[in-house]
């Protein structure tokens, strides 16, 4: 047999000197060899697997399957899997052990014998494709709610203290106290839904738990009414809050890892009638942030956009109601004009997505930490960009508008129904019509669609009273055939997975400027955008109907609020 420094010199070309250096480490810490190659950067994972494959006469496989038979969770737990990096792959067409370390033969026997297969045929993977697919099988078994709450009524108060203080992986949580499990349950459940939001709602005699979709709120679960207080004392303790009082509302964190996934919950309770709500907004912190041009936004009010970000002074609003996709917005325009040559710095509540290169500041009110506070701040840090997570106040609204003034570029938002009514709503913070006119470059007004889901799609002719809902009344439209889901395992039976902007850019021209000097109201100068060529949400919405994207009710049910 050759030995594994001739296997990677031959098969990864890794150099002679290499492997010298890395057998004088190992001499000392004794660790494989492999390891210390792979530790010092001299081999990559797949490529130490390949050479222990051929040492080994083992397959070697890049990616594991992803929907695998789950029966096999029942009978091991999940640590004894993760920590010898080892999992049981059944599929309809083969069964398999896929294993890390192919000296794993203690846990490999113990695996065959608690499953009852004596002859399984073992393949190498790499250490990721294992850890998803433990993680994939845990998240997905349903051990779910029922059994869960049949178990909850002789919960002891004392359990539900168990130190948190330490971020485990919950799916690791082995913790025999119901209302943990529930609550573990709860997150778990809401992380593989990809749920922005989870909500606990006590009513008279029950408790709803729902959590929000695609902008669409879900029931998720209904434990017994007697649950209610423990429920809502564990999420309390894991957000570190005074469960005690329970007269005031209380704002908290948590900070979870759910199937190698790290998340930042933000807790908000409200005392009601019937006891505590509470709402938890979930951010994944590893989100891969969404890229400017994959938006959504059609080319001519994307290069319109883009030319305004890239601006070297001014203001760009975004504006739309709460759960619009405004943050998102702007930061896919902070990484687009991202780079070495210029210092970008934000206040943020709270700070969403971690932008490397980026100086970013989290408000904190109850140290006097506000977004004028800390706008005011910043100005004096040399900024070139600067993006402030909201415009609240006159004072934030009056610093915003003198640093554009004074050579710098700043990104905020505001919560208006239109483009339009960003200029009214200036207004009436008492912000001067030559201030704005001379500030603003350009104002964004966006509402996310459902997109419908690709796996249940069908074709069909719509009512032309429902196409007239949205604009596209006219004769040509007659007979037209639209999209719509029909709900399928892939969406949630929803008939939609995932979401895309509509957008109303109000280009702040010479024409537009003038108009702001002589008028605040928002109809007026709407009409004359529209004159100027600027297309409405709604309008918006209408071509993605056409292009078979979303529903001609999803349309009509964002854009009739504006």
């Amino acid at each position: 047999m050759k030995k594994i420094g001739e296997l990677l010199i031959d098969e990864s070309g890794v150099s002679h000197q290499a492997i010298e250096n890395a057998l004088k480490i190992q001499e000392d810490s004794k660790a494989p060899l492999g390891e210390v190659l792979l530790k010092g950067g001299e081999v990559d994972e797949l490529g130490l697997l390949r050479a222990l494959g051929l040492q080994f006469g083992i397959e070697v496989v890049k990616t594991l399957p992803s929907e695998i038979q789950m029966d096999f969770a029942e009978h091991i737990p999940i640590s004894f899997l993760k920590q010898n990096l080892i999992v049981p792959i059944i599929t309809k067409h083969e069964k398999y052990f896929a294993i890390n370390d192919p000296l794993s033969f203690q846990a490999l026997d113990d695996l065959r014998s608690i499953l009852s297969q004596k002859t399984s045929k073992i393949v190498l993977a790499p250490s990721q494709q294992i850890i998803n697919a433990i993680n994939f099988v845990y998240d997905m078994t349903p051990t779910s709610a029922d059994e869960v709450m049949q178990d909850i009524d002789d919960e002891d108060p004392e359990r539900l203290f168990s130190e948190i203080e330490e971020i485990g992986d919950l799916l690791d949580d082995t913790s025999d106290s119901p209302v943990i499990r529930l609550v573990n349950l709860m997150f778990s459940q809401a992380v593989r839904d990809n749920a922005s939001d989870i909500h606990i709602e006590p009513y008279q005699n029950s408790v709803k738990i729902r959590q929000r979709l695609d902008g669409i709120l879900y029931d998720m679960l209904r434990p017994p009414k007697h649950v209610q207080s423990a429920l809502i004392s564990r999420v309390k303790i894991m957000a570190k809050l005074n469960i005690a009082e329970k007269r005031l509302p209380q704002d908290g964190r948590i900070e979870l890892k759910v199937a190698n996934k790290e998340i930042d919950v933000r807790v908000s309770t409200l005392p009601t009638a019937f006891g505590e709500r509470v709402v938890l907004r979930l951010l994944h912190k590893s989100s891969v942030m969404i890229s400017l041009a994959d938006l959504g936004m059609p080319e001519d009010r994307f290069s319109t956009f883009d030319q305004e970000i890239r601006s070297p002074n001014g203001i760009v609003l975004v504006t739309g109601p709460t759960g619009s996709g405004k943050t998102t917005t702007l930061y896919a325009a902070l990484s687009a004009i991202n780079n070495t040559d210029i210092n970008i710095i934000t206040v943020e509540d709270p700070i969403e997505y971690r932008i490397s290169g980026i100086g970013q500041v989290q408000i904190n009110p109850k140290i006097n930490l506000t977004f004028a506070s800390g706008l005011r701040s910043i100005v004096r840090q040399d900024p070139d960009v600067i993006l402030v997570g909201e415009i609240r106040d006159t004072e934030t609204a009056e610093i915003a508008i003198q640093s554009a003034l004074t050579g710098h570029l700043v990104f905020s938002t505001l919560h208006t129904n239109d483009s339009a009514g960003a200029i009214t709503r200036l207004r009436d913070m008492g912000i001067e019509p030559f201030l704005i006119a001379s500030s603003v470059n350009a104002i964004l007004a966006q509402r996310l669609v459902r997109i419908i889901c690709e796996h249940c799609k069908e074709e069909y002719i719509p009512p032309p009273e429902m196409l007239a809902k949205i604009g596209l009344g006219g004769e040509e439209y007659r007979d037209k055939k639209v999209f719509r889901g029909r709900g399928c395992a892939k969406c949630h039976s929803t008939g939609f997975k995932g979401r895309q902007g509509i957008f109303e850019l109000l280009h702040m021209t010479q024409d537009m400027k003038s108009l702001v000097l002589k008028t605040s109201d928002a109809n007026e100068i709407r009409r004359k955008a529209i004159e100027n060529g600027m297309i409405t949400l709604q309008q918006d919405g209408a071509q993605k109907v056409l292009q078979g994207i979303t529903t001609i009710e999803e349309v009509y049910r964002v854009s009739q609020q504006s």
